[in-house]
C-alpha cells in the first residue's frame, strides 16, 4: 500500500476511486407498490430528494443486495455494489412484465466516483443531474458521462486511491463488501446496520424471518470489528479461551493510523461485548465497535 496516499487521506486530503457500481432508475404507477414488497426499508416514507439504506432479501431473509435508495421526482434511484449489479437488475427486471413498472439501467451512462474524506467541495462540481449518496467514508457520486469534465477538474486536488489503500480505508470505516464480508448466506440483521431495516412497514419478501429475529429473539451473529495481536488470514475461525466456536474473520488489514492489524468478521451473539477476547490459533482478537476510525 503506497503509504503516502494513505497518509494524505488520513491527514485530511480528499481521495477518490473509480468504481463500476450499479445504478438503476425505477418509475411507473406501480413502482412504489412493487418496490415496497421487495426491500427492508420503508420506501413510502421517502420524500423527493431524500435517500435511505435498504437491502433486498430473499424469502429466507438472506441478503441479495445492499443498496442506497433515493427518490428523484417520479423516479426511484437505486445503487449497489458492482458484485450485486447483475443480480439486482435481474431481480427487478421480472416486474417489468407484471404491471406499470419501468426499469432503466443507468450504470453505463454515469461515471461512478467514490470520494473519501470531505466531499462538500465536490458536490458543487457535480452536474445538477448527478446522483450523490452518503457513505461512511465520504460520498458516492454518479456523474452523467457528458458532464464529467468539471467534476474531474475538481478531482485534480484529490489523490487517487489504489486497491490496497481502499481495502485499508474501507475496513477502518467498517464497510463490508459483498462476496467477501457478506453474501447470500448472510441474514440481513447480521450486518448490524439498523438504518437498513424498518420494523414498522408492511410485508415484504423475507419480512417474517427478519421481524422474528428482531421481536422474538436475537441474531446468532453480527458483523463486528476485531483488533488483532498479529496478522491473520481471512477465513480464520474465532474461538473462546475455552475453545468454543465464536465466529469467523472475513477481512484483515494493517491500519497504519491505529498501528495494528484490524479485521471485520462475524462474532457470535454471546461474545459481542466490546473488549471480549477471542482467539484464532495463537492470535488474540479483541472485539471492537465499528467503525474503527
Amino acid at each position: 500500500m503506497p503509504e503516502n496516499i494513505y497518509d494524505k487521506v488520513r491527514n485530511g486530503a480528499a481521495g477518490y476511486r473509480r468504481e463500476g457500481r450499479g445504478l438503476f432508475a425505477v418509475s411507473g404507477s406501480e413502482a412504489l407498490r412493487f418496490l415496497d414488497g421487495l426491500i427492508t426499508n420503508d420506501v413510502k416514507t421517502l420524500e423527493d430528494g431524500g435517500s435511505m439504506l435498504a437491502a433486498f432479501p430473499n424469502a429466507q431473509g438472506r441478503l441479495l443486495a445492499a443498496v442506497s435508495f433515493a427518490k428523484r421526482g417520479e423516479r426511484f434511484i437505486i445503487e449497489t455494489e458492482s458484485a450485486t449489479r447483475e443480480k439486482l437488475w435481474q431481480n427487478l427486471y421480472r416486474f417489468t412484465f407484471a404491471g406499470d413498472f419501468i426499469l432503466e439501467d443507468l450504470s453505463d451512462t454515469h461515471a461512478n466516483f467514490e470520494v473519501f474524506g470531505d466531499s462538500e467541495k465536490f458536490r458543487a462540481a457535480a452536474a445538477s443531474d448527478a446522483f450523490v449518496f452518503e457513505r461512511p467514508y465520504g460520498a458516492g457520486f454518479f456523474i452523467p458521462n457528458g458532464s464529467t469534465g468539471e467534476f474531474e477538474t475538481a478531482l485534480n486536488d484529490a489523490v487517487e486511491i489504489d486497491d490496497e489503500t481502499f481495502e485499508t480505508l474501507r475496513i477502518e470505516s467498517g464497510v463490508p463488501l459483498y462476496g467477501k464480508d457478506m453474501d447470500e448466506t448472510t441474514v440481513v440483521p447480521e450486518l448490524g446496520i439498523d438504518d437498513m431495516i424498518s420494523y414498522k412497514k408492511g410485508c415484504y419478501i423475507g419480512q417474517e424471518i427478519i421481524a422474528r429475529i428482531h421481536f422474538r429473539g436475537h441474531i446468532a451473529k453480527r458483523l463486528s470489528g476485531l483488533e488483532l495481536s498479529q496478522e491473520l488470514d481471512a477465513g480464520s475461525e474465532l474461538k473462546t479461551a475455552e475453545d468454543k466456536n465464536a465466529g469467523l474473520i472475513t477481512s484483515v488489514r494493517f491500519s497504519p493510523k491505529l498501528d495494528k492489524h484490524i479485521a471485520l468478521g462475524f462474532v457470535r451473539y454471546d461474545f459481542l461485548e466490546p473488549g471480549t477476547k477471542l482467539f484464532a490459533g495463537g492470535t488474540e482478537c479483541v472485539v471492537s465497535t465499528l467503525p474503527f476510525i
